[in-house]
C-alpha cells in the first residue's frame, strides 16, 4: 500500500510539474512555426531520407494507467546522464498515448529484440488493445508493463518534458533497470531506411 501511495504521489507531482512547465534560469527562445511566406530550410522528404541513414534501436514505452496499460513504439530513445541516471525519448505532440503516460508520471522503456518486429508494429499503430496476448509483468518500482522477451528494461519517473518542434522531449529519472538472458544471445531490433534489421 505504501508503494501505491508513493506512485500516486510521484504521479501527482509529475502532473503538477507538467502543468507548471519547467523553470529555467534563462528565457526560452521564441517558439514559432515557419510562416507561409517563409521557405522551410530543408524539404521534409529529403530530411526523412537523409536521417533514415542513421540506424536506431527500437523500444516500447509503457505505463500502467487508470484505463489499463498504455504503450507506444519509440525509436528515439537514448541514455542522457550517468549522474544522476537519466534517459530521454521523443514523442510526437499528436500522440494519444503519451498524455496517459504523462499523467501516470512513471514509465518503463522496453528494449526490443530482433525477434520482436511484429510486437513493435502492433505498438506503432494508434488505437486498439495493444496488450492483447502480449505477456508482461510489472516493473519493480513503477509497476509499468515490462514486456516478456525484451532485451532490457528501464523503469523511470518523469523528470522533465521539453518542447522540440512537433515533438516533446521526455526526460526520465532511472529508478531501476535490468537486462534479460536473451540480451546475451539475441541481437537488438534496429530500424534503418524505413525497415527493420
Amino acid at each position: 500500500m505504501g508503494d501505491m501511495m508513493g506512485h500516486a504521489g510521484m504521479a501527482a507531482a509529475a502532473v503538477r510539474y507538467l502543468r507548471a512547465g519547467p523553470v529555467e534560469p534563462l528565457p526560452r527562445p521564441e517558439l514559432r512555426c515557419v510562416r507561409e511566406d517563409e521557405r522551410a530550410p530543408v524539404d521534409q522528404g529529403e530530411f526523412r531520407r537523409v536521417l533514415g541513414n542513421f540506424a536506431s534501436g527500437v523500444t516500447v514505452v509503457t505505463a500502467t494507467t487508470p484505463d489499463g496499460p498504455a504503450g507506444f513504439a519509440c525509436q528515439s530513445f537514448s541514455s542522457l546522464s550517468l549522474d544522476p541516471p537519466l534517459v530521454a525519448f521523443m514523442v510526437g505532440r499528436t500522440s494519444t498515448t503519451w498524455p496517459r503516460i504523462a499523467h501516470a508520471g512513471v514509465f518503463c522503456v522496453n528494449v526490443l529484440a530482433a525477434s520482436q518486429a511484429a510486437l513493435c508494429r502492433a505498438f506503432a499503430v494508434s488505437g486498439g488493445d495493444k496488450f492483447a496476448g502480449v505477456p508482461h509483468d510489472a516493473a519493480p518500482v513503477s509497476g509499468s508493463p515490462r514486456l516478456t522477451g525484451s532485451l532490457a528494461w528501464i523503469d523511470c519517473t518523469v523528470h522533465a518534458v521539453h518542447t522540440g518542434g512537433d515533438h516533446l522531449i521526455v526526460v526520465g529519472r532511472v529508478d531501476a533497470l535490468g537486462s534479460t538472458p536473451a540480451a546475451d544471445a539475441e541481437r537488438p531490433l534496429l530500424f534503418h531506411r524505413g525497415r527493420f534489421l
